[in-house]
């Protein structure tokens, strides 16, 4: 069955992106994302709109730890699989900005050097429990997350729209692109000063973080902190807190740039009956 929901995403079957879209403990929602704790920043000036690839992965991983109203929640960065730890090569940490503009521009420079991206994602919930899966983007407009079971939902954007399957209940819902938390992932250009609210960013060894708001998200507006990595140059990890309140992370590792994903990933069926 398909249909139309007003209300706010479950966050991204659970991710990007990722948007995001598994809310709460309602497996069967997409995913939201967690905020980074705020560290000092750095004085360096770093090239702006300058596109930079992609790199391999580092192995070790990124954890951040926050606190919120008393209640102890954890967005863990978790290491990835043994099998995806590549062999650590020698890394130059990029400078670290000097200004909130510099944090902005570097992470517009990444996402405007490439077009396609595939990978694997560990998303937390905000109760602590661990989903994995692989995700799939090609700009402008089209993503993919597959969730490994027992997960039994899936999300597709086609460009136009977000359709959240559930396999399990037999379900398709529709959302329009713009209302969902992840459109930075899916822009042709992106410019996160002009297509949100930068709120501030700060650094932490080697990772910068940069905090956005959406208003135009559906039911209200979505926090973000985008957590990238100066040395290897990647995105490492965003953190969702959606209009409830509900928090999620989403982690990024064995990133690829260079290969196109298969079309057929990006198709949705508005005919279709589960």
């Amino acid at each position: 069955m398909t249909s139309f929901r007003p209300r706010s995403l479950p966050l991204l079957a659970a991710s990007m992106l990722a948007g995001a879209l598994l809310v709460a403990p309602v497996l069967a929602q997409p995913l939201q994302l967690q905020p980074a704790k705020p560290a000092g920043s750095s004085a360096t000036t770093t090239p702006a709109n300058r596109p930079t690839p992609l790199p391999p992965i580092r192995p070790d991983g990124l954890g951040v730890a926050r606190a919120d109203g008393g209640t102890s929640v954890v967005t863990a960065t978790a290491e990835p699989p043994a099998a995806a730890v590549r062999p650590a090569r020698a890394q130059t940490r990029s400078a670290a900005p000097a200004s909130q503009a510099e944090a902005v521009e570097k992470l517009n420079a990444y996402f405007n050097g490439f077009v396609a991206l595939q990978g694997d994602f560990i998303q937390f919930a905000a109760d602590g429990r661990r989903f994995e899966g692989k995700i799939y983007v090609q700009r402008p407009g089209k993503m993919r997350f597959d969730y490994r079971p027992p997960v039994t939902m899936e999300v597709v954007a086609d460009g136009t729209s977000v359709a959240i399957r559930d396999s399990k209940l037999a379900t398709q819902d529709l959302y329009s692109i713009g209302q969902t938390p992840l459109k930075f992932l899916l822009k042709e250009r992106m410019d996160l000063a002009k297509d949100s609210i930068v709120t501030g960013y700060s650094t932490k060894g080697d990772i910068l973080s940069v905090r956005i708001e959406d208003r135009s998200t559906l039911g209200g507006t979505s926090k973000i902190t985008l957590n990238y990595d100066l040395a290897a140059n990647v995105l490492r990890q965003w953190v969702v807190i959606d209009p409830q309140g509900y928090e999620t992370s989403v982690s990024l590792y064995n990133l690829d740039t260079q290969r196109q994903p298969d079309p057929k990933n990006f198709v949705i069926n508005y005919q279709r009956v589960l």
